[in-house]
């Protein structure tokens, strides 16, 4: 890295220019902290997300062990991620984001919290799981607060939306789920419905779920709720096959 506090992008190719891209990249500035975190943890514990990845992860390989994953998709600052792994140490975390600061700040938090289940991937979501993940490998896929694209010309991009669902719930073990989170009324609206339109995934709760005791409460969703925002959480589990 080099001694710039200017926001580095980890030799991350530029994205093809046709591809709809769900996330809305940001720059953001390095403290000598973060500088320090990509340069020592990076290397063991990230992962990074080509434009036209030729080779699937190997999650037992990459993390060290055969265990439960979890995909936290656009994983902000990691508070969040570093807190569910920290008390769910039976599971691994895979965390994906496109922002480098706050790649850097989880890469920080797992040092600091002494946590050996979570790995970082930068990258594109929807390629990382389109290309580098197998079907049927992981236990729980958590978008919380994705971008809700508010323009109507925007939606296009929405991460929940048919074919991105259909690819995510076929990444999920039978009984796995895709919990999603947002404060954007009308967006919970259309995943709801996105999501109900899929036949093999189940509406756990019927509805939007109670507000679950596992995902903490982050600086943006006590900001969303301070300014009279809704928070809407949506669990839904991939079908069981039938027996008999």
């Amino acid at each position: 890295m080099t001694s710039s506090h200017q926001d580095q992008d980890l030799a991350v190719p530029s994205r093809h220019a046709a591809r709809v891209r769900t996330f809305h990249p940001r720059r953001g500035r390095l403290s000598g902290r973060h500088h320090d975190a990509l340069e020592r943890i990076w290397p063991a514990y990230g992962l990074l997300v080509p434009d036209a990845p030729t080779v699937p992860v190997d999650l037992a390989t990459l993390f060290g062990r055969r265990a439960p994953v979890v995909l936290e998709i656009g994983s902000g600052m990691g508070d969040a991620t570093a807190a569910m792994a920290s008390a769910d140490p039976g599971r691994d975390y895979l965390a994906v984001e496109v922002h480098t600061p706050g790649i850097a700040n989880l890469l920080a938090l797992v040092e600091r919290l002494g946590l050996t289940n979570v790995r970082v991937a930068q990258g594109d979501a929807v390629t990382l799981v389109q290309h580098m993940l197998p079907a049927d490998c992981l236990d729980a896929v958590h978008a919380f607060f994705p971008d809700p694209w508010p323009k109507v010309r925007h939606h296009k991009r929405r991460l929940i939306q048919p074919a991105h669902v259909a690819l995510l719930r076929s990444r999920l073990v039978p009984g796995g789920r895709l919990h999603c989170a947002t404060d954007w009324a009308e967006y919970a609206e259309a995943m709801r419905d996105t999501l109900t339109g899929d036949p093999e995934l189940v509406d756990v709760f019927e509805g939007y779920a109670p507000r679950p005791e596992h995902r903490p409460m982050t600086k943006f969703e006590r900001r969303g709720i301070a300014a009279g925002r809704r928070i809407f959480d949506l669990i839904f589990e991939r079908r069981r096959p039938t027996l008999g």
